[in-house]
């Protein structure tokens, strides 16, 4: 038996050393993995036993596709200056070629557990892993099916994690303000234990009357009122970045087509979007079904019990077996053995030898050639994947959990996004940007505010009927010396450069009594945990800082550290710059001694009066410290240009009509190139506006590979798809534009 279970991404190392305490690690130990040579890892192997340089072999790894099958056509030679007649190159593509599929070595699985009754050590060669506290053995999970070896998957899911910390922010903010001496009374809990919100759209977003309609009962899995209708409309308006699941390009164009509004339609949702039921030609009738356009017919009565629930189309591996045990009369042990045929991955057609006995099974119970052909090839997609019923539930409803989060605590959501990196489809920019969209205030990393993590911090004062006093979130900032709005220090926040007021950059105004997202120092590329501690630390004894040299004083941080945090624009709330913030730091040693520590020393160094940094600098400079930027995004700054090009925007192309030519440009977030998608590579950009999406064919990315695969800001010229909400470019030509932002450092999500 094999046993699967999803844990927070963050705490799977310690269920695996519960399961070593409990079981012994005499009778417990990690499965193998057997790594196989793909294209890429076989060209630099056969480059480096041919003797090639590691620069050269790395090139052309580099210009294989995950997807390809290893050989380098030579045309892609010839792009990095190689002779495909030379006889070494010819040599590395045919050994390369033949590689393709072998044992490359053994590595341990990344969770899979076997427990045993007797001493592990009897059974299997077993050996101590790299990782402290860990043992693997030297099976991989094929062999341990074949022996009937217990094994239980310990699997690790980030939005479990999200989730747990998006639910503790909130709990604890409820449970202060409870606490509150000065707290206004709350509604009753007890009588909405289990309904859904009256009018959740009437609260404004994160603010403490939104935190919980259950302030006084801690928010929890199983009590969040379920069925609400106003997290439905935002999941069919695909308003779904973050969200569980439904935030690939794929699932949000699905989502307007099913328009699901009860839990077993996001059921539906999760499975119907996955390679089984479209190889299967699942979905399109399904969805005409849905939409009444087709009739709902069933063969017979007793398919109608296996397929009522979703409209006659199996949709779920239970279906595919209850269809074989009963239109073909399989027993259970045949239906277990085709379920194992259409085991998640399993390639190679191992669920034709059921093709004969299903199809026969049928047409002798009387159902036509062609129906029994078509089950078949319905069943048969199920090989590519396709989800169990029981999966497919168990993730809507983590779906339903994570879009309730987004809908009514669109600031605790985000942090806890934030802070559970890295899981998802979208960066940091992408999940900030987002949240400014719905009404969050977002603010700056800062010395004298921030936490290792993203946290919540509310300013406003809220009167109440009665009180004179106020409710404050823990997560407050308070009022003190360095509680001020940030100097711009040129940087325009409100630019209206274009005729376009740069709205996205903080998104819809905050309500009063708002919660305001404070970015956390893990933002920060190189800075350590115990060097955010240590800030904390210190500011918890000192109040605040009012300078850099106290702050060095008072964290005893090594200059490489402050210069992380000056770069990051992090002392602002002390009214430096990031170009004075990096001047001062100049002066620090590693090596200064503390003989003077807490006297206060004058320095007769003059004012220096530093130039203002440019606005793209300052954006340049917070994408390399931080991968993302409170000021402007990229693309705004070079919109000069774009309009020179005539390139709409994001936001102007939604209302633009099916099969106009458009241009349109922005920065890389996600290259995809699905299985099930004949060749299709699908690309989503964003700019200051929003995101919109790509559709490139197998030749026209062919023709403009360089810019489709390595460009970061990318300009595509093409038509508009538009098929109801859900809107596609269909690409006929492509430019790369990376070297008008030349400096900045970005990172797409490429072919995951």
């Amino acid at each position: 038996p094999d046993i699967d279970v999803d844990f927070e991404h963050e705490r799977r190392e310690e269920v695996i050393q519960y399961v070593y305490e409990k079981y012994g690690r005499e009778r417990a130990g990690m499965t193998a993995e057997v790594i196989t040579y793909r294209g890429r890892s076989a060209v630099r192997d056969v480059g480096k036993a041919l003797g090639l340089g590691l620069d050269l072999v790395d090139q052309m790894a580099k210009r294989l596709e995950g997807w390809s099958r290893g050989t380098i056509a030579p045309e892609q030679l010839k792009e990095i200056g190689l002779n495909p007649e030379d006889r070494t190159i010819q040599r590395v593509v045919e050994l390369t070629a033949q590689l393709l599929g072998f044992p490359r070595h053994l590595s341990q699985h990344v969770g899979g557990l076997v427990m045993t009754r007797g001493l592990l050590c009897e059974m299997v060669p077993i050996e101590n892993a790299s990782m402290e506290g860990r043992t693997v053995i030297e099976w991989d999970k094929d062999d341990i099916d074949a022996l009937g070896i217990l094994k239980v998957d310990v699997l690790a899911l980030g939005m479990l994690t999200c989730i747990a910390k998006c639910l503790k922010m909130i709990n604890e903010g409820n449970q202060e303000s409870q606490e509150s001496p000065a707290a206004p009374p709350r509604e009753s809990s007890t009588s909405r234990m289990s309904e859904p919100l009256k009018n959740p759209a009437a609260e404004p977003p994160g603010s403490l009357r939104s935190l919980d309609p259950l302030l006084f009962v801690p928010l929890e899995l199983h009590t969040i009122p379920s069925e609400d209708p106003v997290v439905y409309d935002m999941i069919c308006k695909a308003d779904t970045v973050g969200v569980f699941q439904i935030e690939s390009r794929a699932q949000m164009s699905m989502l307007p087509r099913l328009k699901p509004r009860c839990f077993y339609d996001l059921v539906i949702e999760v499975a119907i979007v996955r390679p089984g039921p479209i190889q299967g030609n699942m979905v399109h009738p399904y969805l005409r079904r849905r939409d009444g356009i087709e009739p709902v017919i069933y063969p017979s009565e007793a398919l109608r019990q296996v397929l009522k629930k979703t409209l006659g189309v199996p949709l779920f591996q239970e279906q595919a077996m209850r269809v074989a045990m009963v239109g073909a009369n399989f027993t259970a042990e045949e239906a277990d053995k085709l379920r194992r045929a259409m085991a998640a991955w399993k390639r190679g057609g191992t669920i034709d030898v059921f093709q004969k006995k299903l199809i026969d099974g049928m047409i002798a119970n009387g159902y036509t050639q062609a129906f029994a052909e078509q089950s078949f090839n319905q069943i048969k997609g199920f090989g590519e994947y396709g989800f169990p019923e029981s999966h497919a539930a168990s993730f809507a409803l983590l779906v339903y959990v994570s879009s309730w989060l987004k809908c009514h605590h669109p600031a605790a959501f985000a942090a806890a996004l934030l802070n559970s990196q890295p899981m998802g489809f979208y960066a940091p920019a992408q999940i900030v940007r987002d949240a400014k969209e719905h009404g969050v205030e977002v603010r700056e990393i800062d010395v004298n505010f921030s936490e290792w993590d993203c946290t919540l911090t509310n300013h406003a004062r809220l009167s109440t009927q009665g009180s004179q006093g106020s409710v404050i979130l823990r997560y407050s900032e308070g009022s003190g010396p360095c509680d001020e709005p940030a100097r711009s220090f040129g940087v325009p926040q409100d630019d209206t450069r274009h005729g376009m007021p740069n709205k996205k950059l903080n998104g819809p105004t905050a309500p009063p009594g708002s919660l305001a997202l404070r970015l956390g120092f893990r933002l920060i590329r190189g800075l350590s945990q115990s060097h955010a501690r240590s800030i904390a630390t210190a500011r918890n004894q000192c109040k605040s800082f009012t300078s850099i040299a106290q702050f060095r004083r008072a964290t005893a941080l090594p200059r490489h550290a402050i210069e992380r945090l000056a770069n990051a624009d992090a002392f602002r709330s002390i009214g430096l710059s990031r170009r004075q913030a990096l001047w001062m730091t100049l002066a620090l040693k590693d090596d200064d001694a503390p003989l003077f520590d807490g006297i206060s020393i004058q320095c007769n160094e003059p004012d220096i009066a530093l130039p203002i940094m440019p606005t793209g600098q300052e954006v340049m400079a917070d994408y390399s410290t931080a991968g993302l930027s409170l000021k402007h995004h990229p693309v705004f700054l070079v919109r000069d240009q774009l309009i020179d090009q005539k390139v709409t925007t994001a936001e102007d192309l939604r209302n633009l009509r099916h099969g106009r030519w458009v241009k349109m440009a922005g920065l890389v977030l996600i290259r995809q190139r699905p299985g099930t998608a004949s060749g299709i590579v699908f690309i989503t950009l964003e700019d200051e506006t929003g995101v919109a999406n790509l559709i490139l064919r197998a030749d026209i990315y062919d023709r403009h590979r360089a810019a489709a695969r390595h460009a970061m800001l990318l300009q595509a010229d093409g038509y508009v798809e538009r098929q109801g909400q859900v809107i596609h470019i269909m690409v006929k030509q492509l430019h790369d534009r990376t070297e008008w932002l030349a400096g900045y450092r970005f990172k797409s999500r490429d072919f995951h």
